[in-house]
C-alpha cells in the first residue's frame, strides 16, 4: 500500500512538472503570424482563384483594423511565391499589417484581348480588393492599401498604382518589366514576348497603349502625378531588366514624380527580391505613420 502511494505521489509529481514546464514553454515563445490560403469563386475569372493572406499576431485577439500589402508574383509564379520563398510570414511579425499575394498566373495583371476569362486586372481591383475588405478588418480607405511586386509584378503594381490612385498610397516594383508593353516575343525572346503578345495583341494595339507605363508618366499632368501614389522602385545592377528600370526612373525624375530608386548590386532572382521586400515593408510602415 506504501509502494502503491509513494508510486502515486512520483506519476503526480512528474506531471505537475510537464505540465509546469510546457506553460513555461508556452509563454516564452512569441506565437506566430498566420497565414491561410483561402479562394475567391470570381464572376470575372470564371473560376476559383486562389490567394494567401498573413494576418498579424494580435488580429485573433482585438477588434482593429489593418492596413493592406498587396504582393504579387512573377511571370511563371504563383500566389504561394511570396510566403514559400522568402521568410515574408517572419517579416511581418513586427508589423500590423494585413497581407494579401493573389494569383497572377502569367496574365501580366491585365485583362486579356485573346481570352474573354483571364481578366487578371478587372479581377484583384472589382473583386479580391473588396472581397478582402468585406471578409477582414481592412483600413478600406486609400490610405491603408498599399501594392508591391516582383518582376511581372512589379509592372502590375505601378499600373494598378497609376490607373487606380484612388485605392493605393504606395506602390512598389522590385526588378519590374517596366517597359512590357514594348515587349514582342521577336524583341523579348518565347517565355516572355510570347506571353505578352497573347495579352496585350500586336505591338500596335490598343491594350498596349492603355497599359504603357512610359505613356502613362510621359502624358500625366501636373495635377494628376498629385492624385498618384508614392513610388517605390529598385533594380539589381546585373538584372536584364536595369536599364529598363533606370529609364523608367530617369522619365519619374523628369516629371517630378514622388518617388525613390534604388540600384542595388543583385541579379534577378529571390535573395535579391527577398531583401528589398524588407525594405519595402519598412517604408510602407513609415509612410503609413504619416497618414
Amino acid at each position: 500500500m506504501k509502494r502503491f502511494y509513494l508510486v502515486t505521489c512520483l506519476l503526480l509529481l512528474l506531471a505537475s512538472q510537464i505540465v509546469a514546464q510546457s506553460a513555461s514553454q508556452t509563454a516564452t515563445v512569441p506565437p506566430a503570424a498566420r497565414h491561410e490560403t483561402l479562394k475567391l469563386d470570381s464572376k470575372l475569372m470564371a473560376r476559383e482563384m486562389p490567394y494567401r493572406i498573413i494576418l498579424p499576431q494580435s488580429y485573433r485577439v482585438s477588434t482593429s483594423r489593418y492596413p493592406v500589402i498587396y504582393l504579387l508574383h512573377g511571370l511563371t509564379g504563383h500566389y504561394d511565391n511570396w510566403i514559400d520563398r522568402t521568410k515574408l510570414t517572419d517579416y511581418t511579425l513586427p508589423l500590423n499589417v494585413i497581407i494579401v499575394t493573389p494569383e497572377g498566373d502569367n496574365g501580366w495583371y491585365t485583362d486579356s484581348v485573346a481570352k474573354p476569362n483571364d481578366k487578371y486586372e478587372s479581377y484583384i481591383i472589382k473583386e479580391l480588393i473588396p472581397e478582402i475588405d468585406k471578409k477582414f478588418r481592412t483600413v478600406s480607405t486609400r490610405d491603408g492599401r498599399a501594392i508591391a511586386g516582383l518582376s511581372m509584378g512589379g509592372f502590375g503594381a505601378l499600373k494598378f498604382g497609376l490607373k487606380y490612385p484612388e485605392m493605393f498610397y504606395l506602390a512598389g516594383s522590385f526588378s519590374g518589366a517596366l517597359g512590357a508593353t514594348s515587349f514582342t516575343e521577336k524583341s523579348a525572346g518565347n517565355l516572355i514576348g510570347k506571353s505578352i503578345d497573347g495579352i496585350f495583341g500586336p505591338d500596335t494595339s490598343e491594350s498596349r497603349k492603355a497599359n504603357d507605363l512610359f505613356a502613362m508618366v510621359k502624358g500625366a499632368t501636373p495635377e494628376k502625378i498629385k492624385t498618384w501614389p508614392y513610388l517605390y522602385v529598385d533594380c539589381g545592377t546585373e538584372d536584364f531588366l536595369f536599364q529598363n528600370n533606370r529609364e523608367f526612373a530617369a522619365l519619374l525624375a523628369d516629371k517630378r514624380v514622388p518617388h525613390e530608386f534604388r540600384q542595388l548590386p543583385g541579379a534577378h532572382n529571390w535573395r535579391f527580391w527577398e531583401a528589398q521586400v524588407q525594405e519595402f515593408l519598412r517604408i510602407a510602415k513609415l509612410r503609413t505613420a504619416k497618414h
